[in-house]
């Protein structure tokens, strides 16, 4: 799976950080708007002087300055530092961002725990494309080639009926929050088929995304794949022909249908 992905990979550089002299009400309009993150890096000019967080503002006089609040013992990572090991220091401070700072102590990112569990999820995906590739490979005595790229979620074809009710919401909370693993799709005479990603491809049609990023494994014209069988025996054109099933039970006697 390669390397050990570092922070300046996965960490957020569209960050505006505050300054030790903004009032506390200020910042914490800041703070609150910002999106993603649990607070926002406090700097001097460019330079990291602290990291002020929501729980900081709670009960601080809003007319305060922050100088007034801030730690000076603030932690910061390494854009080389590995991901792995900024998320050791993010489980040991307690926190769920940490800032990121060049050789000068200068800000130049945010990384947060999403993005760790991002680059977890992420760098699993191209294994699990790998063994769908050997499998078809050594299936049909063929040689496929494989590419990541941007794909149309209106051009696939799933491969299975149905998707979970709660899993479908899980993965419709990751997509707002940008925690997207690529799909896995295996092209076969002009049809792309969903191998892998049912439940993000439902989700993103629903929340207005019209492409994700795939993994894409093209088999050429032939060989017609099981997956491609699959999908007309089971009457699949698009996303639109899986059911969503609410897999939640009230009671015991429900889930194993007793009176």
């Amino acid at each position: 799976m390669g390397s050990e992905a570092t922070v300046a990979e996965y960490m957020d550089t569209d960050v505006e950080p505050v300054s030790p002299d903004d009032s506390v009400r200020a910042v914490a309009r800041r703070v609150a708007d910002t999106g993603p993150h649990s607070g926002l890096p406090t700097c001097d000019g460019r330079t990291l002087v602290g990291f002020v967080t929501a729980e900081d503002l709670l009960l601080a006089d809003p007319d305060a300055r922050l100088f007034t609040l801030l730690d000076d013992d603030v932690t910061a990572v390494r854009p080389d530092t590995s991901v792995g090991d900024a998320g050791r220091v993010l489980l040991r401070e307690g926190v769920r961002d940490l800032p990121v700072v060049d050789g000068a102590s200068s800000l130049v990112g945010v990384i947060s725990n999403v993005d760790v569990l991002r680059s977890r999820i992420e760098r699993a995906t191209p294994e699990k494309a790998r063994k769908l590739t050997r499998t078809l490979e050594r299936v049909h005595g063929i040689e496929v080639e494989t590419e990541r790229r941007s794909v149309g979620l209106d051009r696939l074809v799933p491969t299975q009926p149905t998707v979970s009710a709660g899993e479908l919401e899980g993965r419709q909370y990751e997509l707002k929050r940008g925690l997207t693993e690529p799909l896995v799709v295996v092209e076969n005479d002009g049809t792309v088929l969903l191998a892998d990603g049912h439940h993000r491809v439902r989700a993103a049609t629903e929340l207005g995304i019209d492409r994700l990023e795939a993994y894409v494994i093209d088999v050429g014209t032939s060989t017609e794949v099981g997956l491609r069988r699959t999908a007309r025996r089971e009457g699949l054109e698009s996303i639109d022909d899986v059911e969503v099933v609410d897999d939640a039970c009230c009671t015991l006697g429900e889930r194993f249908g007793l009176p």
